[in-house]
């Protein structure tokens, strides 16, 4: 599949077919090569779980949100009654780590503030150092902001099992992305594993601003049906699954997986099992469309993306967890141009490559989940 689909920036729509031609006029593309000692080994006889959130703050420090309770028994044996072996404990669920890969701070985890999510998800650290946390578990209908220390600023949202439902603004469906526009002191919410939208609220206040659905329809055209992947809470009706060839789909498919705004003050969304990156302005006005490897079933092949380095920040890395790559793709017409990664565990392959960040030099770092559980840095060579 291949051509342009696209209201205002002539984004590609590019299939599996369309990869190998482009990739030979490629020859700026940044390069990356693992670096296999990083991070150092953690303090306290500790273990990571599930690195479900990834976010480089302004210092260049990397910030982990990992998930405590995914760890497993044996890995957990010096916590159990008696010891079962001689490693480990589980880390707390929010990990700073400096440039060189050592723990600076960490806090949080289950019980941390009464709302703490039942199963973490999504990290963004805002240019005052303010640390944004999101779950995707069945009851995770809240966001929570907190100082650089762990103390609670905001919450919004609460926890709730309620059904699905795209046009309350006062509750929140399973958050999986983050981004704020500091000077706009605003936050943006990929909304999410359970609703099918993108939500904007005052970052200070908690205020609702404003929302939109696929193709930058109002919250009031945004379905309340269930898809039913991921463990969605039961609903009446469904939509049928992805098949490829399909036409586009008029509404997102859970999970909205991420967003992100770019330097030039458009907002990117991972649209994860319809294979597609949709492109808006702030205000919620569709630009344009991309698909990556749309033959993808499973969970999809756009589960989250950052922007290259350079001022007009020319590729996006996009995270492909599905096909376990991270696929470079040009931001002016949506091309791949290349990708690097597979799927195993040995040094710069992945399982469920889940997030990435990227710091002032250009270095990417990326987060597992499923049986994945670990964090690697990726060095850029040019």
């Amino acid at each position: 599949m291949s051509g342009f689909r696209s209201a205002a920036l002539g984004l590609a729509v590019l299939g599996a077919s369309a990869v190998s031609s482009v990739r030979a006029a490629s020859d700026d593309m940044p390069r990356y090569k693992v670096d296999p000692n990083w991070p150092q080994e953690l303090p306290n006889n500790w273990i990571m779980g599930q690195v479900a959130g990834i976010s480089v703050d302004g210092q260049d420090h990397i910030w982990v949100l990992q998930r405590p309770r995914s760890s497993t028994k044996d890995e957990l044996g010096a916590s159990q009654t008696p010891p079962r072996n001689d490693c480990c404990v589980t880390t707390p669920a929010v990990l700073e780590f400096d440039t060189a890969g050592k723990v600076i701070s960490s806090w949080g985890g289950p019980g941390f503030v009464p709302d703490w999510p039942s199963g973490e998800h999504a990290i963004f650290v805002d240019k005052g150092g303010n640390v944004w946390i999101s779950g995707s578990s069945v009851d995770d209908r809240q966001v929570l902001k907190f100082t650089p220390e762990g103390k609670q600023l905001l919450e919004i949202g609460r926890k709730s099992k309620e059904r699905k439902n795209n046009q309350d603004t006062t509750m929140l469906g399973r958050v999986a992305g983050i981004d704020v526009d500091d000077a706009a002191h605003e936050v943006y919410l990929a909304d999410g594993y359970l609703n099918n939208r993108i939500v904007v609220y005052d970052s200070i206040t908690g205020a609702y601003k404003r929302g939109w659905g696929a193709y930058g329809i109002p919250l009031s055209e945004v379905t309340n049906t269930i898809e039913g992947v991921e463990g969605d809470v039961p609903a009446a009706g469904s939509i049928p699954p992805y098949a490829p060839g399909d036409p586009p789909d008029k509404q997102f498919r859970s999970p909205v997986h991420c967003v992100r705004l770019s330097a030039d003050g458009l907002v990117y969304v991972c649209d994860r099992h319809n294979n597609r990156v949709q492109v808006f302005t702030k205000q919620g006005k569709f630009l344009s469309e991309f698909f990556l490897r749309t033959n993808t079933l499973g969970n999809g092949s756009t589960w989250t993306l950052t922007f290259s380095r350079d001022r007009q920040q020319k590729y996006l890395f996009v995270v492909d967890g599905e096909n376990n790559r991270i696929a470079i793709v040009r931001r002016d017409d949506g091309v791949e141009v290349g990708s690097f990664g597979h799927s195993g565990r040995n040094a710069g392959q992945f399982h469920w490559v889940h997030q990435i960040g990227i710091d002032s030099k250009g270095n990417l770092y990326t987060g597992e989940v499923d049986t994945g559980k670990r964090v690697q840095k990726f060095i850029l060579q040019h």
